[in-house]
């Protein structure tokens, strides 16, 4: 038996567009997957998804018209369950084997067509049986019943069947949007399914307008793309037409001159995509006059309210022109291109309308208002948040650039939130931070002031951007502090798949901020500094919030590609210094490369063992104790090695402390040969005790080699 290739298509009303991709990719992907589990399609079936607004459908190669038979053998019970001391079959055994189908009418017969075989400690029987192999009919129904199922749909809604569809009457149906059609094509062959009262067909609807026939009758299962393009209008697949539009605006940008670019932006072009069937991209224009408002505000609602593409020159600089990206391609697009244009003006005009409203108050002058929203329940007003803010920035910019980038930290975490309370934000909250930089130029601000309350959100997200000046560096610190300890003491931690309050991302941009800006600040100073500004609202968390960010700080290191026995040697010391981290770590990695390294990790999680059992011990050290020719040796050699290795420490050199400490391995070696440590002398065994404190010390400094041991 051959095999042919399938399609199958769900033709529905118009799909939520910024779910759409997903909707796609999980109908083929259940799909391919139920058919490869019943043996209908294999692992080299190559699957292709096909998404467009009013459509979702699947194409997979290799699917069989019924699978093969497949020999099972099934456990049935243990022998002494199943058979009595004679051999005979139970009561038990005979209802189990009816159950699957064996004939028991000779219960001797039955018996002997089964099976002994160990199992564990006892002997179990077991079923052979031949099963037949499920047909497509079958199949694919069950596999399209399972597509429906897990398909991840964002809002249910339940409509009335249609009268003339398989269950007419007042029947009806739970789906994302009301289904029309169903085409299911094996080869050229209907595949009998059903769904959401839909019998399968072989044909289905094109474009609205512009489909050159209606219905789209389909010859086979391959002629499915080329078919709908020509006869339906519609470029069924998502990644062509995304494809496509891609093209269309570079192609027309490009005819426009001037170095003129479309806006990137990928989120935007998936729910365009998501939007047309066939697209054109039209050029489109808005009153210059528009451009004195902030080019944020302008993008934000043409991108966000409209789904187009403002149009940027050389220098990045908004241009009065934009991209609408069309449904229909009209032989005179001009009554088109009027409407996008008709539709934008009031919009803009809104924007200008804010910003002019929102320049005739200070930033200053709205402090105040802050202490009309709420923040947190428990936690007060942004009012009260600002002024926390204010004094855990106060103190950073002291300890980084003393009074001056105090003040000016001051000064502006005061107006950081101010912007919350203009007509501009609360239209548009994406732009917090970033009005308030307007605003704030506009009230006659230092530049390093008013970039820090735009900065003192970075960084928003994954490889976002740092603040740009030390002023915003400390701002951003301070807000990021407060939420953090704010959210730790009151107890309102992130879960394994919950953070409403991003403390995850928080907790990323302070570390981000502490390694690659190097600030000489420790960890847990600042978390500990920032819990009085809260006074009596919160419980201390500072050992749970510093434990969290070392296991953020450890996460991100693995994904930079450190391993985790390197990142667990650093982040278990819990350096202060968060800007030292990479070159412990760099340092370590040079270290491991040594010779001498493996032997003196597992030695140093031989002193750790030995260490954990004695509990306290005084790391100091007696020579008129050291009896044994090996502990002399190695105290001598730790005199002249250690504080060598501890001046580079101090000096930064991480990597020379370590390769230093290594010259350490033969003493060592001999030590754990020649001495015994746990002598029963006590004044000789603590002093032994107290070398190798001495030892770990010295040798831990920058990382704990005992978790490099493999």
């Amino acid at each position: 038996m051959t095999s042919q290739n399938l399609l199958v298509e769900l033709f529905v009303e118009e799909l939520p567009p910024k779910a759409l991709k997903k909707l796609g990719d999980a109908f083929a992907g259940v799909l391919a997957e139920q058919l490869r589990a019943l043996g209908l399609a294999t692992a080299e079936s190559v699957v292709t998804a096909y998404a467009s607004p009013r459509r979702l459908a699947a194409h997979i190669t290799q699917v069989w018209r019924k699978a093969d038979d497949k020999a099972v053998q099934q456990k049935l019970m243990p022998v002494s369950v199943g058979l009595n001391a004679a051999g005979e079959a139970m009561p038990a055994l005979l209802k189990k084997l009816q159950a699957l189908g064996a004939d028991v009418s000779d219960p001797v017969a039955a018996v002997a067509a089964l099976k002994r075989a160990p199992d564990g400690k006892a002997e179990a029987l077991f079923y052979d049986s031949l099963v037949t192999g499920a047909t497509l009919d079958t199949g694919l129904q069950k596999a399209l019943e399972e597509a429906m199922a897990k398909l991840p749909i964002p809002k249910v809604m339940s409509y009335q069947l249609e009268t003339d569809c398989e269950l007419p009457g007042w029947s009806s149906v739970n789906f994302v949007r009301p289904a029309h059609g169903l085409v299911a094509l094996h080869g050229s062959t209907v595949v009998p399914v059903r769904v959401l009262g839909l019998k399968a067909g072989n044909f289905t609807h094109g474009h609205r307008f512009e489909a050159a026939v209606d219905p789209v009758v389909l010859s086979d299962a391959d002629s499915y793309a080329v078919t709908m393009e020509i006869d339906g209008a519609v470029i069924a697949s998502f990644a062509q037409r995304k494809a496509e539009i891609a093209r269309q605006l570079a192609d027309v940008a490009a005819e426009l001159g001037g170095g003129v670019q479309p806006i990137e932006d990928d989120a935007l072009l998936d729910e365009v995509t998501a939007l047309v069937e066939r697209p054109n991209v039209l050029v489109c224009e808005f009153e210059q006059e528009f451009l004195g408002v902030p080019q944020e505000c302008l993008i934000l609602t043409m991108k966000a309210n409209q789904k187009y593409f403002p149009l940027l020159d050389a220098g990045g600089k908004l241009t009065n022109r934009f991209l609408v990206v069309s449904n229909i391609s009209p032989e005179d697009a001009s009554a088109v291109i009027g409407g996008n244009e008709r539709v934008v003006r009031p919009r803009l005009a809104d924007a200008k309308f804010f910003f002019d409203q929102d320049r005739k108050k200070t930033l200053a002058s709205r402090v105040a208002g802050l202490d009309k929203v709420v923040y947190h329940n428990k936690l007060g007003s942004q009012g009260e948040r600002a002024e926390r803010v204010r004094a855990i920035a106060r103190a950073i910019g002291h300890q980084l650039g003393g009074d001056a980038l105090a003040a000016q930290a001051d000064q502006a975490a005061q107006l950081a939130k101010s912007d919350l309370v203009t007509d501009m934000v609360g239209e548009f909250p994406e732009l917090q931070g970033t009005m308030g930089r307007y605003y704030a130029l506009n009230d006659g601000l230092s530049l390093d002031v008013a970039d820090a309350i735009e900065d003192h959100y970075k960084p928003r997200f994954a490889g976002d951007e740092l603040p740009r000046n030390l002023t915003g560096v400390v701002v951003a610190l301070a807000d990021k502090l407060e939420t953090l300890v704010g959210m730790f003491g009151i107890g309102n931690l992130p879960t394994g798949d919950k953070d409403p309050f991003a403390l995850r991302r928080h907790a990323l941009g302070v570390i981000r901020m502490l390694v690659e800006k190097d600030l000489p600040l420790d960890l847990k100073a600042l978390v500990a500094g920032a819990a009085p500004v809260f006074g009596e609202k919160i419980t201390d968390a500072t050992p749970a919030l510093t434990d969290f960010i070392y296991d953020r700080l450890a996460g991100s290191l693995r994904e930079q590609g450190y391993s985790a026995q390197e990142v667990d040697a650093v982040v278990s010391q819990k350096p202060q210094r968060l800007g030292d981290v990479a070159r412990r770590l760099s340092a370590v990695r040079v270290f491991s490369a040594l010779p001498e390294a493996p032997a003196l990790a597992a030695a140093n999680k031989r002193i750790g063992n030995i260490l954990k059992k004695a509990l306290e011990v005084d790391a100091h050290v007696s020579e008129l104790l050291l009896k044994e020719p090996a502990e002399i040796a190695l105290y001598a050699a730790m005199k002249d090695i250690v504080p060598a290795a501890n001046a580079q420490f101090d000096a930064g050199d991480y990597a020379a402390s370590l390769q230093t400490l290594a010259a350490l391995r033969a003493p060592v070696d001999a030590f754990f040969d020649g001495v015994m440590v746990n002598a029963e002398e006590l004044d000789l065994r603590l002093n032994r005790q107290g070398l190798l404190k001495s030892l770990h010390d010295a040798m831990n400094r920058v990382a704990d080699l005992s978790r490099l041991v493999a």
